[in-house]
């Protein structure tokens, strides 16, 4: 864009450009006074180009400010090789201040250790934080990212649709942010957890393939990998589709996400698929990280006549370190510590396996006959095996996998510069409650293995749903299901879990009503677009990626939200708060 502000951005200009007159405008990023002449690095989005300076600046020219600089483009004598433009220089002619800045900046904005500064003061002057090249370049990223998925959505014949903001309540797994309505006094709009119902309706709509990039309201606890309070998806739906159908899109959206992106190796499809119960087993947590070696392997059967106290009539399970056992006392004390401490497990067997035998911690409670088993295991001379036990299944699987990862953390064992994906699939139907009570495991909306006949003549808790999450390197990055579209087999699932015939009728009448209508087979997914671009900009930080995020406490720092409002707005909206509002 060529006006009067500038002629070339601070990112192009070449040796090529030699002699010629132009208009620079941008950031001062750093002012370097020699004296008789002073160097200005200017900075806007595309880039950094040096104005030499030949008299004296303008008091109010000071770092972050905005400047229009008019002068000559020469060869540098010094010149750097690090940047586009290091080759030339711009012998100044005048300077004007498009944008006046105060002398004292709340941090150093351009600091390449942006993450020692105070996260809250940064989410406070976001503004300021954005101008950082990291964080900067993460949001442009998260902009390539999203047209790379609007154009393969395209390819791939999918047609995008935005679904209402102000929707209905509905349990989908979080508490819903409520919106009070003014025209309808005591009634409540909800902010969409998803656009389940929305999508679902499309497709019985006669729309072949939805999709949208679409914001996602939950009110629920902050997540390290979630945003709290809002994050958005890429929601997608298909009619006439069956689970593979999907995996193939999935596939085909993750490979060409990551390929264009990023230069590390990217798993080729098909992605492995894995049955939650064996996740569960030998990873210990449905979202496993495949860059790390390391498996679970039970062997309560192998201590079922142990006396050792900590193993005896407990669910044993064990990992085996190849060459861990050149580890020294400090690391095992330090994983016990760890696993003890940390994570509340009543213990963590570890012994070294030798060419003498087992030695060290627990060694002496491990028969030979128990160490011919581990050797079947796969446990040879030279490897490290440590043992979790508890009396729950779960959570022998739960602090197992947690151990998991802690040992290839420490040990350095996950392979470098590779995205790992896998499917996990054949999630339960339905869990207890932390009140005992029969719960949705996933989504309510999924499709049960068996239909009908698995929701009238099994055991709830045994039944398998057509549900399915994508994981990479660790991180779920997406979640979907089978749809059920049948509306009797949706009121026998929903009863299941403790809701009347007339519930769901009333609290989901726009399904319901729908299904009646002839519906075609569906299904979906919604990769998590926020932690795709964590994961490509190689972030440890989801708000890292995130333009205005919140704060661990769910608080908007620049925008002071949520915040106190009039008496008269209340009333408009026909609340009264029964609450010390100081």
């Amino acid at each position: 864009m060529v006006n009067k502000y500038r002629s070339h951005n601070c990112g192009e200009l070449t040796i090529k450009n030699v002699g010629e007159e132009v208009r620079l405008s941008g950031w001062v990023q750093r002012i370097r006074d020699l004296g008789s002449m002073k160097f200005i690095d200017l900075r806007d989005q595309f880039g950094i180009t040096q104005i030499v300076v030949n008299e004296e600046l303008p008091q109010e020219v000071v770092t972050e400010c905005v400047i229009k600089v008019e002068g000559k483009v020469v060869e540098r004598s010094n010149k750097n090789p690090k940047i586009p433009t290091g080759e030339i220089e711009i012998e100044e002619k005048s300077i004007e201040i498009l944008g006046k800045c105060k002398n004292v900046l709340p941090f150093e904005v351009n600091t390449e250790n942006v993450g020692e500064v105070r996260e809250d003061l940064r989410l406070e002057y976001r503004f300021l934080d954005l101008r950082n090249d990291k964080i900067h370049k993460n949001i442009l990223l998260r902009s390539e990212i999203m047209k790379t998925i609007r154009k393969k959505m395209d390819e791939m014949g999918f047609t995008e649709i935005q679904t209402p903001i102000l929707a209905n309540s509905s349990p989908e797994g979080a508490r819903d942010y409520l919106v009070p309505s003014r025209l309808h006094p005591g009634e409540f709009y909800a902010l969409p957890q998803a656009p389940q119902q929305f999508k679902q309706l499309l497709m019985v709509s006669g729309f072949n393939r939805y999709y949208q990039i679409a914001p996602c309201f939950r009110d629920e606890d902050p997540r390290a990998d979630r945003a709290p309070g809002e994050f958005y998806q890429l929601d997608f739906e298909m009619s006439f589709a069956e689970q593979e159908d999907v995996f193939q899109v999935l596939e085909e959206i993750y490979t060409t996400i990551f390929k264009t992106h990023t230069n590390w190796k990217v798993d080729e499809p098909p992605f492995i698929r894995i049955p939650y119960m064996e996740a569960m087993e030998k990873y210990g947590i449905d979202k496993p990280d495949l860059r790390n070696p390391l498996i679970i392997q039970d062997v309560t059967g192998l201590f079922k006549n142990t006396e050792f106290s900590g193993f005896k009539d407990k669910i044993v399970k064990t990992i085996i370190v190849p060459e861990g056992a050149k580890q020294s006392r400090k690391f095992f004390d330090g994983m016990n510590e760890y696993a003890t401490e940390k994570l509340g497990a009543k213990i963590l067997g570890w012994a070294k396996f030798e060419e003498s035998g087992l030695t060290g911690g627990v060694s002496k409670f491990i028969t030979e006959e128990i160490k011919q088993g581990l050797e079947k295991l796969g446990a040879k001379a030279g490897d490290a095996i440590f043992f979790i036990a508890d009396e729950v299944l779960e959570k022998a699987q739960k602090l197992a996998g947690l151990v998991r990862i802690e040992l290839g953390n420490k040990l350095d064992l996950l392979e470098k510069d590779t995205y790992r994906f896998c499917f996990i699939v054949d999630f339960p139907m339905y869990e207890l409650s932390d009140e005992g009570k029969i719960d949705f495991n996933h989504n309510p909306f999924s499709m049960p293995q068996g239909g009908l006949e698995a929701l009238e003549t099994k055991n709830p808790l045994e039944i398998l749903a057509y549900q399915y999450d994508v994981v990479c390197n660790g991180y779920e990055v997406a979640s979907g299901a089978v749809r059920n579209h049948d509306p009797e087999l949706m009121v026998k699932a929903f009863e299941i879990a403790g809701y009347s015939a007339k519930e769901v009728e009333t609290r989901f009448g726009a399904l319901y009503n729908a299904f009646q209508y002839g519906t075609p087979p569906h299904a979906g997914a919604a990769p998590g677009l926020d932690r795709i671009v964590m994961l490509v900009a190689n972030s440890q930080n989801i708000r890292e990626v995130i333009a205005f995020p919140k704060n661990q406490r769910a608080r908007d720092l620049l925008m002071r939200a949520p915040s106190n409002v009039t008496e008269q707005q209340l009333k408009d909206v026909h609340i009264k708060l029964d609450i010390d509002n100081k």
